[in-house]
């Protein structure tokens, strides 16, 4: 019975560490429905609106190599995990007419992914759910910097300063807060649209995936990411892509699904794999390996 007992009162904790590789919007929507019922007094605060949740996320989009690690022998997953992500948008993305050169981020959290495709793109929205990094964004867009902490253990860390490259036209970047599940009607035709670590963390994918032939233009890219943790903790079980057997017992893959979704629009391009570390504290890290599939939307 304590071992049980142990268990339960760890699994908050378990599941932050789990969607600490979401996006702003998947971490801060599901931890709150996942807190609804344990609140108790109702003093329980938001994790995705706190200082800590904001400097992780600082430190993840903005911070070097030597500060995400120093004990970590991994030089690819310590390299910029968004802006990797932004590198293979532009490298995909075909400027022609026809194809609006605006790019669209969903999940964006605190911004690194958007400006880096303002390198390229003439428009780039950035949506999230959480008010602070949408916030964050729009204080790194007007300032070019934000002052952050990177946390070392307990109640110390060192100072860091979030600063977005010089070369960067910051105007062209536009963010504001935003549900994936329910995105305005009138958002569409992007030339681009990446969706980073943010599908297994929805509470219907498979409307999101629907969604998506109509925020991509036809001749358009649309880069996905995804560690495939499906957990009915946030996803009910029948909306999951893939980590199950059918009635007949074959596997079903996230990806196959995917594929099979898609491809009425979309033609699949290429899929890496790419590592990730997120630091939580000097000596406590996450690594994981998302899965990225690049696809182009079709003019059929």
């Amino acid at each position: 019975m304590p071992a049980l007992q142990a268990l339960k009162d760890a699994k908050p904790v378990l599941l932050r560490s789990a969607l600490l590789l979401a996006g702003g919007y998947t971490f801060y929507h599901l931890w709150r429905h996942l807190m609804a019922s344990q609140r108790g007094s109702g003093t329980r605060e938001n994790v995705y609106e706190t200082q800590r949740a904001l400097n992780e996320y600082l430190l993840f989009h903005f911070g070097s190599s030597q500060e995400l690690s120093l004990y970590i022998n991994d030089p690819v997953a310590l390299q910029n995990f968004p802006q990797r992500c932004a590198q293979e948008c532009i490298k995909y993305f075909t400027q022609q007419t026809g194809i609006p050169c605006r790019a669209l981020d969903i999940g964006c959290a605190v911004g690194r992914a958007s400006f880096e495709m303002a390198r390229v793109f003439q428009e780039v929205v950035g949506i999230d759910y959480s008010l602070s990094f949408v916030t964050a964004c729009n204080q790194l867009k007007e300032k070019g910097q934000l002052p952050y902490c990177a946390l070392t253990e307990g109640e110390l860390g060192t100072q860091h300063t979030a600063v977005v490259p010089t070369d960067i036209d910051r105007t062209r970047c536009f963010f504001r807060q935003g549900d994936a599940c329910n995105l305005p009607s009138d958002l569409r035709s992007f030339g681009c649209v990446l969706a980073g670590n943010l599908i297994c963390r929805l509470p219907d994918p498979f409307a999101f995936l629907h969604r998506l032939p109509e925020l991509v233009a036809p001749g358009g890219i649309l880069v996905i990411t995804s560690p495939y943790t499906w957990l009915e903790e946030f996803t009910p079980k029948s909306r999951w892509l893939g980590g199950y057997k059918d009635v007949s017992g074959n596997e079903v893959r996230g990806f196959d699904t995917m594929k099979r979704v898609f491809s009425p629009h979309f033609e699949l391009l290429a899929e890496k794999n790419e590592p990730i570390v997120i630091r939580e504290t000097a000596r406590k890290h996450q690594w994981t390996v998302a899965h990225m599939t690049i696809w182009r939307r079709g003019t059929f």
